[in-house]
């Protein structure tokens, strides 16, 4: 489970599986939570697809799993020669992990009690997710458009194997970039994107 691709010579003996079956699951898990608690007529498809995006995020993930103790546990079962640990302290790899541990939980306890544990682990990015919820894409548009400008989003890198990808996306106006992001989906990478150029302006940098 905290067994990284470059530590084993069978890639099979990874993570990477259990993560592609653990994002399914978190996705299920905080989906069955919104629906239910949320009205209809106040929430529709989209609202719900944007407040579960953020709440099960790569940003989320690594919440939970600095929570977890998971770069401790990935220390612990980096080999002793030749491998940092350290190096793979990134949202990417973290979030990933709790995917996989996500999936393990599936397959041992069943759909029930692993629903009920993920709900209660990413209980605090639910609702940041529900009081806070964030469209820095809107947002950026909005800005720039009190100044005549429009953004658009160029995909720079697609990193990882299919089932495990990460996308590499930097928001442009009139060519000059002004934010890079990275997210497990396209959607996500471009929210990144526009939060990084928010951010940039917000500070003059």
């Amino acid at each position: 489970m905290f067994t990284h691709a470059s530590w084993s010579e069978r890639r099979s003996d990874s993570y990477a599986r259990l993560a592609f079956l653990g994002d399914s699951v978190l996705g299920l898990a905080v989906a069955s939570h919104l629906y239910p608690r949320l009205e209809a007529e106040r929430y529709g498809a989209g609202h719900l697809t944007k407040i579960r995006a953020q709440a099960v995020s790569g940003v989320s993930c690594h919440a939970v799993a600095e929570r977890l103790g998971v770069p401790e546990r990935l220390a612990e079962a980096a080999p002793a020669q030749g491998h940092n640990a350290e190096a793979l302290n990134t949202e990417r790899v973290l979030a990933s992990v709790v995917e996989a541990v996500i999936g393990a939980c599936y397959l041992n306890a069943g759909q029930e009690r692993t629903v009920a544990a993920v709900v209660e682990a990413f209980g605090p990015e639910i609702e940041r997710a529900l009081e806070h919820p964030v469209d820095f894409k809107s947002a950026l548009q909005e800005r720039l458009a009190r100044r005549g400008e429009v953004v658009t989003y160029e995909v720079e890198r697609e990193l990882g194997p299919p089932h495990d990808r990460t996308f590499e996306v930097t928001a442009l106006v009139d060519g000059a970039p002004i934010g890079h992001g990275s997210g497990r989906s396209k959607k996500l990478a471009e929210q990144q994107a526009a939060r990084a150029a928010l951010d940039t302006a917000e500070t003059g940098a």
